[in-house]
């Protein structure tokens, strides 16, 4: 394939990935609160991103301040109308987490279909250090999402399977490409050496001895 055929693939790849999105887009009416009026909505940051970023409605003169430990509902000025059959999740935003430990307390916290209220989120500060949450702060987001509602048959007993009732660690903490240990080799015991008699191992046998020349005597 040639440079130029190699653009024109990708570019038609391209085109068919907005098409499937446009046609897979869902439509939420929104209405924007009173203290919420002045914030922009709520956007996505790149072209495949899951989630929209919601923005804190809290006041310009009167930012909100998480201590370590503590927990706020944090407003964000707009009310949402989902379609039936669907969901909104509120995530927590990973760079707040990793780097000052705010997090969505009910992660994820779920609104309905036929939620009429203004959106909130539950923020904790999980860290170390004081945050302070201002006006038009990114703090959470929403994805939007289908659900499957079941119905629930009552049983007399459950299908059997290999896992059975296991839960909470009973598949172990190792990873299956971890090598098993290595088995102990055991240390042969050598026998101690026998005690020595007269200068020699005892029961070895002493070579010949040299004749020892006489002193003469004056």
């Amino acid at each position: 394939m040639t440079r130029k055929q190699g653009a024109k693939s990708a570019k038609k790849q391209a085109a068919t990935s907005r098409a499937g999105s446009a046609k897979t887009e869902v439509k939420v009416r929104v209405v924007r609160l009173a203290h919420g009026h002045d914030l922009p909505m709520p956007a996505y940051q790149s072209e495949h991103a899951a989630g929209l970023d919601l923005l804190a409605a809290v006041g310009w003169d009167t930012p909100v301040t998480l201590l370590p430990g503590s927990r706020s509902l944090v407003p964000t000025g707009l009310a949402i109308e989902l379609p039936a059959g669907y969901e909104a999740q509120v995530r927590p935003r990973s760079g707040l987490a990793l780097k000052s430990g705010v997090t969505v307390l009910n992660s994820p916290g779920t609104i309905d279909a036929d939620y009429r209220g203004e959106v909130g989120v539950i923020l904790a500060n999980l860290g170390g250090a004081p945050f302070e949450i201002r006006r038009g702060e990114r703090i959470a987001q929403l994805v939007v999402a289908p659900v499957v509602r079941v119905e629930l048959v009552e049983v007399e007993a459950l299908a059997d399977t290999e896992r059975g009732a296991g839960g909470f660690g009973s598949t172990g903490k190792a990873s299956a490409s971890e090598a098993p240990p290595l088995a102990k080799t055991p240390i042969a015991k050598t026998k101690p050496a026998a005690k020595r008699s007269g200068g020699r191992t005892a029961g070895t046998q002493a070579g010949p001895r040299k004749p020892s020349r006489a002193k003469s005597q004056r």
